[in-house]
């Protein structure tokens, strides 16, 4: 039998010590896999977390649990600042694998001899964690972003003009929740300066920033995503690059090139153009009944697009719309904030 393998002579101290981490580890990997299992609702993470922790629990002999002692622990109710820091599940995940970790090396290092099963085994799960924390964390950013897309009900996309940090600023100030920038002038050393202004502006407003059309920018300046046009770089291209935790949307002007969106795994799409639009003018706008119609063939977040301002809306509005995406509407208004703030009242 296993316990067989365990040096019975163990030092009492150093079996607390070993039950103490058992402990802490298999506690740990507890926490982790229920925000799996509720957070994330990822089965396979889930069932590789709890084969972890049952491996640990086929450890945990009773020589280990004979030799706890919580009146003598010095370490009990020893609390630190940072404990009452962790706001997010991001962080909450962080410091369990930290500490999952931290007690796999300490058990590894305190059984090589007199319990190798255990101490391989730690190993094996401590190395098995790191990749796995990265996978979590990945996956818990993408939910959140995934979340605020949903809460996502205007999109504003730029255009190059002077000031426009400035106009950003106000627009975010107002409510905005996501902005995509747009910029087909200037040189690629001040676009990556514009956006990374503009990331740093979004995030102080915990609003989505994406990039369009621009995969290497997206990536220099950790945006949210990528908003693609008909004619850019495959879906599959762009995913690879970015990894999964990151939004995809795309410009659809028929059924059919939303139907392909949707089965290459866009997060998102643009249905357009409704009306003329100075942004895209060789365009021919797709009108009121292709917005009709996208919004009965998908279940993806889709944004009406194209010369939607405050005038026409209401007509938008009635074909079933709940997101729309502006530019001269905000960006050519003598007032971005109120021009925001209007457009999300009547949103609402």
């Amino acid at each position: 039998m296993e316990w067989m393998s365990i040096d019975q002579s163990t030092n009492p101290c150093v079996a607390q010590l070993i039950d103490a981490n058992l402990d802490r580890a298999r506690e740990g990997l507890r926490v982790i896999e229920d925000w799996c299992r509720f957070g994330l609702n990822q089965k396979e993470l889930v069932v590789l977390l709890k084969d972890c922790r049952q491996q640990l629990g086929k450890h945990h002999h009773q020589i280990y649990k004979n030799a706890r002692s919580t009146s003598k622990d010095q370490g009990i109710g020893i609390s630190h600042p940072a404990q009452f820091n962790r706001d997010s599940p991001e962080q909450i995940i962080s410091a369990n694998c930290s500490r999952v970790q931290e007690a796999l090396r300490v058990l590894e290092e305190f059984t090589r001899t007199t319990d190798p099963n255990l101490s391989t085994s730690a190993s094996k799960i401590r190395y098995t964690l790191y990749d796995l924390e990265i996978t979590i964390l990945k996956s818990t950013l993408q939910k959140k972003r995934k979340q605020k897309l949903e809460n996502c009900n205007l999109c504003l996309i730029t255009a190059p003009q002077k000031g426009l940090p400035k106009i950003v600023a106000k627009a975010l100030k107002s409510g905005l929740k996501m902005l995509q920038y747009r910029c087909k002038e200037g040189t690629d050393f001040e676009r990556l300066m514009e956006a990374k202004e503009l990331a740093a502006l979004c995030k102080e407003h915990e609003a989505l920033f994406i990039i369009n059309d621009r995969v290497d920018l997206a990536l220099a300046v950790d945006a949210d995503g990528v908003h693609l046009g008909q004619a850019d770089i495959p879906t599959d291209v762009a995913r690879h690059l970015l990894g999964p935790e990151k939004l995809i949307g795309r410009s659809t002007h028929s059924l059919q090139e939303l139907k392909k969106a949707e089965d290459e795994g866009c997060n998102y799409l643009g249905v357009g153009p409704t009306y003329s639009t100075q942004t895209k003018p060789n365009l021919k706008p797709t009108g009121i009944s292709y917005l009709k119609e996208a919004f009965k063939a998908t279940q993806l977040p889709l944004f009406a697009i194209g010369g939607i301002n405050l005038s026409n809306l209401n007509e938008v509005l009635s074909s079933g719309a709940t997101r729309i995406a502006v530019a001269g509407a905000i960006m050519s208004s003598n007032d971005p904030a109120i021009a925001t703030h209007e457009l999300l009242e009547k949103m609402s």
